[in-house]
């Protein structure tokens, strides 16, 4: 996958068709196609089975609620802050988010497919059993996200912050580590096989690698 450069709201191929989000809330099994988030703010939103398409967020927030199995089809985001947010089973293709944050959010059991992250913050994130295919994280901090038992593949980390991050049972296929500025790994060491780390990441992981092979290590 071809990382691009983060793209402005005038840079979007549809961004002609946008037109202002007018309404104060989101509604079950709504359908959000050619709409610009412009500052809404949702609190304890119903709106599971959603589909936005072609559409785009800018300093939008989240704070709790549900949307369960809805779908982001080309969607934009730019600061946006989803706190306690329940994103389980999402799926999310030929998207882009950039200076958002994730805490506390659920987005476990869910596909994502050509996204893209650009210096967003993840703390305490559940993506476990998540597929992510061609997905870039570029200049994020990932804290105390949980990776297990998701399937990784194509997937890379330049210039992100890795912090007590958890692979357990995860399967990961042509996943580049090498430009990751920092590699912590809290568990799941063993399921970083068809992971690509660089020579010096070797050494920072060393001693949990010899801890999870059984390996003693003593000078003398």
């Amino acid at each position: 996958m071809r990382v691009r450069a983060p793209r402005d709201l005038a840079a979007l191929p549809y961004a002609h068709h946008l037109e202002p989000f007018t309404g104060e809330l989101l509604e079950q099994a709504g359908t959000y196609e050619w709409l610009h988030f412009d500052g809404s703010a949702f609190q304890d939103a119903e709106a599971g089975s959603s589909l936005f398409s072609q559409s785009a967020f800018s300093s939008a927030a989240f704070e709790r609620g549900r949307l369960r199995r809805s779908r982001f089809d080309e969607v934009w985001l730019h600061s946006v802050r989803m706190v306690g947010t329940n994103l389980a089973e999402t799926t999310w293709l030929d998207s882009e988010c950039t200076a958002g944050v994730f805490a506390g959010t659920e987005i476990h059991g869910g596909e994502m497919r050509r996204v893209v992250f650009h210096q967003c913050k993840f703390d305490s994130v559940n993506l476990r059993a998540t597929a992510l295919r061609d997905v870039a994280f570029v200049d994020c901090l990932l804290r105390d996200v949980d990776f297990g038992g998701a399937t990784l593949t194509d997937v890379s980390f330049p210039g992100s912050t890795l912090d007590r991050a958890r692979f357990d049972k995860a399967t990961l296929t042509r996943v580049d580590l090498r430009e990751a500025t920092a590699l912590g790994i809290a568990s799941g060491i063993g399921s970083l096989n068809g992971a690509t780390i660089s020579t010096a990441q070797l050494f920072d992981l060393a001693p949990a690698l010899a801890q999870h092979i059984g390996l003693t290590v003593k000078d003398r």
